[in-house]
């Protein structure tokens, strides 16, 4: 695993006119290049760590693979400098769309759907009903969350550079944590960690993001069986359109005891 943190020099100064050099801890940011069989399919830029999770969560958001049973195998690439490019190696019979390899495209760690051509592209083949997820939760596990999450963010702590995406039981337990610079990395990881483990569909779980809720998240969490998203911040337009159309819940402004509850109200019970 490649450096996560690294130290570097800033002047700190004052509008009380104090100035002093004074090192400060940096997250990482790295390209990683996704290959499969050999051949480029993206560079995305993330934070070292976790990058098996990472790479799995893409492609099941990518619609290449469905399950941990997709996979025969991944490993760094041993002629390239450092961790910095992961070939995939998926299991016999299972093949990516070929215009997908033909397109080879860059994601970078502030968004999560750069190399699509449409917003209609994004509306992929749903694998799981979660309009039929019946899981129901309380608004105080809900107002737990962002606290929840804040503790396990080891290395925003030191960097405060960091998103974080955390997956919950109904009753509150933190399941899996991942940190990145990029908060569709962050998601990616968790949801790779849960097909990895042949853990997916991911029923009656929620999925509680640091940041806002974009489309690409609400898809990603769709896409991986989540039935509730929640963040701290506000959820887009089309993220709310989109949790809408799938039956998920769509929570935002988790802070404190107050919550915005977008869609699938009826999860909620108060």
């Amino acid at each position: 695993m490649g450096r996560i943190t690294v130290r570097k020099p800033v002047l700190r100064l004052s509008t009380a006119g104090v100035r002093g050099q004074r090192p400060d801890t940096l997250a990482v940011e790295e390209p990683l290049e996704i290959r499969i069989g050999g051949r480029p399919l993206t560079i995305t830029m993330r934070t070292p760590g976790d990058d098996f999770d990472l790479v799995a969560g893409f492609l099941a958001a990518e619609g290449i693979i469905a399950g941990a049973g997709d996979l025969a195998g991944m490993r760094y690439c041993a002629d390239t400098h450092e961790q910095n490019t992961l070939d995939v190696v998926l299991a016999a019979g299972v093949r990516p769309p070929g215009a997908l390899l033909e397109r080879a495209f860059t994601t970078t760690s502030a968004c999560g759907v750069c190399g699509k051509a449409s917003i209609e592209a994004l509306r992929a083949d749903r694998p799981y009903d979660v309009a039929a997820d019946d899981v129901e939760l309380t608004p105080k596990v809900l107002a737990g969350l962002p606290d929840r999450l804040r503790e396990a963010q080891r290395v925003f702590d030191r960097t405060g550079g960091l998103h974080a995406a955390g997956l919950f039981d109904p009753a509150g337990g933190l399941l899996a944590v991942r940190e990145d610079v990029g908060r569709h990395n962050a998601v990616d990881k968790v949801v790779g960690w849960a097909l990895r483990a042949g853990l997916l569909p991911l029923t009656g779980r929620i999925l509680m993001v640091s940041g806002r809720a974009s489309f690409e998240l609400t898809q990603k969490a769709m896409l991986a069986g989540i039935p509730v998203l929640a963040a701290v911040s506000a959820p887009s337009s089309l993220a709310v359109e989109l949790a809408e159309d799938a039956g998920m819940t769509l929570i935002g402004f988790l802070r404190g005891e107050t919550m915005n509850v977008y869609t699938g109200a009826q999860r909620v019970t108060v």
